[in-house]
């Protein structure tokens, strides 16, 4: 698959949103960069409240460019080309991306916008900028990931242009259909092209650093040789593996 490939669903296959959700995002930045891809954690996208579940889905893009005053004006937002038509073209399940381009005085979203994508189903936002009405945007419990909040609507320095198109949002190009796993340490993006990759080694990697975990915690292992794993260590934890499958 490539980027803007028509073939790319939006839908998951829930086997794959089960399996991701047991992987973190830490996790996933090794696995990518195993594949040499060092650039695919949106940075300014922190989780807007404390524990938030990790979430697994497609991106659905959403663009903003700098303010221009005969643009970005109130009456914009009824504009065929708006947030809130963008809202209504959200599959259910989607994870909302927006480059903000890091403004950080202009909420691009606030506690309406944020109460619709929750009511149809939305399963997150992710943005490297800020949203207004912050009270009001926890009251609705759409699960947000952003770099702050603000006062000032999105007009008071961003324009916004289109959605489902290539982005750059913290700093990683995002294409429609791309996927998005988010928890505690922030967004990462897995390629559409790289997802059935990421579904063989992420779930092992994970395996395999839980075993390290453990070997440090409850038998005090040093480190060398241990993690990265040398090959008397990669024999224990083959056995490891093979006794824990009978």
């Amino acid at each position: 698959m490539t980027p803007n490939d028509p073939t790319i669903t939006m839908e998951l296959d829930p086997q794959v949103v089960a399996t991701l959700s047991k992987v973190t995002t830490a996790t996933l930045t090794t696995v990518l960069l195993k594949k040499g891809l060092r650039n695919l954690w949106i940075r300014g996208s922190r989780p807007i409240r404390p524990n938030q579940p990790r979430l697994v889905g497609r991106a659905f893009t959403l663009r903003f460019v700098p303010a221009r005053e005969d643009l970005a004006t109130p009456e914009s937002w009824g504009a065929p080309i708006s947030t809130r038509a963008a809202i209504e073209a959200m599959p259910p399940g989607c994870i909302a991306v927006a480059d903000a381009m890091g403004v950080q005085d202009a909420g691009i979203f606030g506690d309406i916008l944020c109460a619709r994508m929750a009511r149809r189903g939305m399963a997150a936002l992710v943005t490297d900028g800020v949203v207004r009405d912050l009270q009001g945007v926890l009251g609705t419990n759409l699960p947000v990931w952003c770099s702050g909040y603000a006062a000032p609507a999105s007009v008071a320095g961003l324009t916004f242009v289109g959605w489902q198109q290539p982005i750059a949002c913290g700093g990683v190009a995002v294409f429609p259909g791309d996927v998005v796993v988010t928890d505690d340490d922030g967004a990462v993006l897995i390629p559409a092209a790289l997802l059935d990759y990421v579904l063989d080694q992420a779930p092992e990697q994970e395996q395999l650093e839980g075993w390290i975990m453990q070997e440090v915690m409850e038998k005090g292992a040093a480190l060398p040789g241990l993690y990265p794993p040398n090959e008397e260590n990669k024999a224990r934890y083959e056995a490891y593996k093979a006794a824990r499958k009978k």
